[in-house]
Parts: C-alpha cells; structure tokens; sequence
C-alpha cells in the first residue's frame, strides 16, 4: 500500500518541489527536481539519486544562498551544532534538463511527514533530530523552551529545532504519527520523547509524572509535557531512543525503566539508582 501523501507545485519563495512519501513503517520521500531546483537534506539520508543532480557540502543550512554572508552561515551552522547534528549540509541540485528524482529515508522505522511551511504559519517547532529533508530557502534553527525548568539543564532550557520558511520540510517521526489540534486552553500531557513537533503557538512546560513511587518504580518517566493549546501538536509513538533503551536493556539485561523515550532518562536513571 503506497502512501496518500503527494504534492504538486504551487508558488512561494523556497523552491517548491513536487514528492511522493512510499511506504508504510520504513518510509522514504521521492522529490522530483525542475531544472535549477534544489532539496537540502542530512549527509547521511541518500538512498538514490538521478545523474544530474549534483551534491554539495554547504556550511550552515544552505538557506542564505551564496550571498548569505559569512557570519550568517556560521550562526546557521552553530545552531545546528547545539542540537547535535552535523556542522554541515548537503544540496542536492537538479543541473540537467526535464526533471530529475532524489529520494531520502529516515534512519529508523516511522513515519516521513510532509509539513508545508506557509500552512502553520512559517515556523514548526520539532524533536532535536526530526529535520530529513526540505526545499532549498528553509532555516534549521533552534529553539529554546526558557520556561522549562532550566536549573535543570544548566539555564538553557529544553532545547528543540526550529524550522522557519514557506516551503516544504520532511521531518521524521519514530513509529506511528498522530496530529492533534488543540483549542486554546486545551491541555494534554504527553511523554517529553514522544513531542514529534508542534506549532509556535502552543504553550510547553514540564511537570512531575505523579508521587515518587510511580517515579522509581512506574514506566511513565520522572516528567512529562504539558501542551496547552491553541496550535498543532503531532506526537509520535515510538521515539528512537525508547526503541534503543528496549533493545538494550534485551541485549545486556539492563536498560531504562522510567520512560525510555524521555530526554530526561538519564537523570530518571540517576535518581533511581540505576547509574
């Protein structure tokens, strides 16, 4: 069964390039290039790409063009590093004539998700390792919750990616995908690693997951999210670094008890004694 998502052009500034998202669990995403088109992508997400389209290594995010500026760039590419991904991109550019196809997968089983920028207003605030792919002209940033507990993580807040532009992101999702709509005041509590993305306009905060006991001895985690509406909020099943604690903990007899998909397993691990 293919799936349902497929896009033809409209206009807008990044360079609005057509697709076709195939499979179910162990997604790719298929962009077809015009002539001059280009898809920004992660170094290691190439499954196969058309002989005229030409990769490069770019500083940053490729979004500032060659005109950028030096110091536009570098603040790009420092962004990118504070949440943990490469120094760098790859553009993938169509130079030839007709058109041409570049095709991304996600590293692990879930879901490639099509998100068009201009529709949820400009900016999708995501997992630190959601951003695949996009059209050209799309800002990978970040962006800091402030108001999350920050004696926790130093001052800096909890720390996620921000992807700012009109054009198209294919962001990544462990497991299955559901999107909720919130109304304003509308309040759900989900798992910290299981926030696949939301809206700037939905409220973030942490609070305790009920009493200790359930902390040292339940599998919901020391904390959990709490999303207020108004705004969109896609939450993803199974975070690859739950997946990953699970088959640890089947390997070596040992992995995480409390909530494998949090970001905050580790200290849920020093709390309960298990370091």
């Amino acid at each position: 069964m293919q799936s349902p998502w497929q896009h033809h052009r409209q206009s807008g500034i990044a360079d609005d390039i057509d697709f076709e998202i195939k499979g179910q669990e162990l997604q790719f995403v298929e962009i077809e290039l015009d002539p001059g088109e280009s898809a920004v992508a992660e170094a290691g997400a190439l499954v196969w790409k058309d002989a005229s389209i030409d990769m490069t290594t770019v500083f940053g995010d490729g979004s500032g063009g060659s005109d950028g500026g030096f110091m536009g760039k570098l603040l790009g590419a420092g962004k990118r590093l504070i949440t943990g991904e490469s120094l760098f991109t790859t553009v993938f550019t169509h130079n030839g004539s007709g058109k041409a196809r570049v095709a991304f997968a996600a590293p692990t089983p879930g879901s490639i998700l099509p998100i068009r920028l201009d529709e949820v207003g400009g900016t999708l605030i995501c997992q630190k390792d959601a951003f695949l792919a996009a059209a050209k002209g799309v800002s990978i940033g970040l962006q800091f919750q402030r108001r999350v507990l920050t004696g926790l993580f130093g001052g800096e807040g909890f720390i996620m990616q921000k992807l700012e532009g009109d054009g198209w992101v294919f962001v990544q999702m462990g497991g299955t995908v559901v999107e909720r709509v919130l109304a304003p005041g509308e309040e759900i509590h989900v798992d910290t690693g299981c926030i696949a993305a939301l809206t700037p306009s939905v409220d973030f905060d942490l609070v305790t997951a009920g009493g200790v006991r359930s902390v040292l001895f339940g599998g919901e985690g020391l904390f959990f999210a709490r999303l207020t509406g108004p705004g969109k909020v896609w939450i993803q099943s199974l975070p690859f670094s739950r997946l990953a604690g699970r088959m640890l903990a089947a390997a070596g007899g040992r992995g995480q008890n409390r909530g494998e998909g949090s970001v905050l397993g580790g200290l849920g691990d020093f709390i309960g004694g298990n370091h």
